[in-house]
């Protein structure tokens, strides 16, 4: 993936660095516990609360996915898992393999842009567009992280829609058309972690 495909980059300091790193780590681990011991049932660490202001409000939980950097190979074992079969629970069965063998293993491969789908209607995606940005309240096992946090709606041709989409689909097959896809960019020279990022 070249840099024009994230034009929003930009050079983190060793601290923000850091921190972006404990996230991932962190949100990977509670990802595998999830689909090894939880049967893939989103857990509070996955579901953060959604901040915004002017006026102030707590829109509550909102799940998100982490996305990997170059998410086509794993987005193309969604469809195909997704498309297999129309068995709720041979679909679910699957998922759940390819999500507890190696995928969450390697942090580094994943995007710090998170990505959550939300209805065609949505009121709670129409308060964010209208906002511009939040923060996510992220908290499990002793650990939470405050992210400020930018966000864009993403087309459907973006690698990070179609991930979101197909992954979603796996744990839910009636997902209607029209729906939308949020990323969250976290500032991370403005985000904190409770305890703080070694």
């Amino acid at each position: 993936m070249s840099d024009a495909d994230h034009p929003h980059l930009v050079v983190l300091d060793e601290a923000a660095q850091a921190l972006r790193g404990h996230f991932l780590g962190w949100q990977c681990r509670v990802r595998q516990y999830a689909v090894r011991q939880g049967g893939g049932r989103p857990t509070e660490g996955m579901r953060p609360r959604v901040l915004v202001s002017e006026p102030e409000a707590d829109l509550g939980p909102v799940t998100v996915l982490i996305n990997q950097l170059e998410p086509h190979e794993a987005t193309s074992q969604f469809r195909h898992l997704a498309r297999k079969t129309n068995d709720p629970v041979e679909r679910y069965n699957g998922a759940i393999k390819l999500l507890s063998a190696a995928y969450y293993q390697r942090p580094e491969e994943f995007s710090d842009e998170l990505t959550a789908l939300f209805g065609p209607a949505s009121p709670v995606a129409g308060r964010l567009l209208a906002g511009g940005g939040c923060r996510l309240l992220f908290a499990q096992y002793s650990q939470s992280y405050d992210l400020p946090c930018s966000l864009r709606q993403l087309p459907e041709d973006h690698p990070a829609f179609q991930a979101t989409i197909w992954h979603n689909s796996l744990f839910n097959p009636n997902i209607p058309g029209g729906v939308q896809v949020l990323a969250f960019r976290p500032d991370w020279a403005k985000a904190t972690a409770d305890p703080p990022a070694r």
